[in-house]
């Protein structure tokens, strides 16, 4: 199916879910594969909105004079992002030419896209009181540039988790990655999402279910293989996470269509 029919599809969207089916894709790291793009780059954003992503996730690291900087690795290119000092964590350059972005130009960006859904990542930090300043600042970033009713907060660390769930406004969806709680246990921190890689729905199917019986919303992390976004459709999660999302919104799209 082509890009046109996406997008053709895409204009009967309400509320910010498309009319494809209740699946919906997230475009892992930006649609970081696009011609120009990298991952984490502003332009992996604007191609994820581009094709009729639901949503671009991105990963946050906060540097030691404390600037949040969007990139997954903690060592990138030489650099350990939380040790280093702002403008050594600026001077990166991405492999598309880019700048590593801070939070501030990622989000800037997306004000100019009011239709995708972010889903920013703060990545586990080895200091901890820096973690909390980091979700701290995030959340506070995100009201004031008014896309707080359009951003996820999603993490591997516990103490970020219980720390989203203190200073997230509350109708915010908080979503747990790591896969070693189950969906009662994140609920009782207080948060209303789980995103686990899919080995850990198939051996735990049942927590799909058992999420949305709490009112909890399920995602699974990093869905690239066909018959992987088959099963995670047919087990009814309401989001899928990929590298390949272009394919992903096709298959969904086929799904629906029977």
């Amino acid at each position: 199916m082509k890009i046109k029919t996406i997008m053709a599809l895409l204009i009967c969207c309400t509320n910010l879910h498309c009319a494809y089916g209740n699946t919906d894709i997230v475009a892992h790291r930006g649609y970081w594969q696009a011609l120009g793009a990298s991952q984490n780059s502003i332009r992996s954003l604007i191609k994820a909105d581009s094709i009729g992503a639901y949503a671009s996730e991105f990963d946050v690291w906060r540097s030691r004079d404390g600037e949040l900087f969007c990139n997954h690795d903690r060592k990138f290119k030489g650099v350990v992002i939380e040790e280093a000092d702002s403008r050594v964590a600026q001077a990166v350059v991405l492999d598309n030419g880019e700048s590593m972005p801070t939070l501030r130009a990622m989000l800037t960006a997306a004000t100019a896209l009011p239709r995708l859904r972010l889903v920013l990542e703060l990545k586990e930090h080895v200091d901890k009181a820096a973690e909390e300043a980091a979700v701290r600042e995030c959340v506070e970033m995100v009201k004031e540039m008014g896309l707080d009713t359009r951003t996820d907060f999603i993490t591997f660390s516990r103490e970020a988790l219980v720390n989203f769930v203190k200073y997230a406004p509350k109708d915010a969806y908080i979503y747990y990655l790591t896969g070693d709680l189950t969906p009662e246990e994140v609920h009782a921190a207080g948060a209303n999402g789980i995103d686990y890689h899919i080995d850990a729905f198939r051996k735990n199917p049942d927590w799909i279910e058992r999420a949305h019986a709490l009112g909890m919303k399920v995602n699974v992390w990093t869905v690239n293989n066909p018959a992987d976004i088959s099963w995670c459709i047919d087990h009814g999660v309401d989001l899928i996470t990929t590298n390949r999302p272009e394919e992903a919104l096709e298959l969904s799209i086929s799904h629906r269509n029977g």
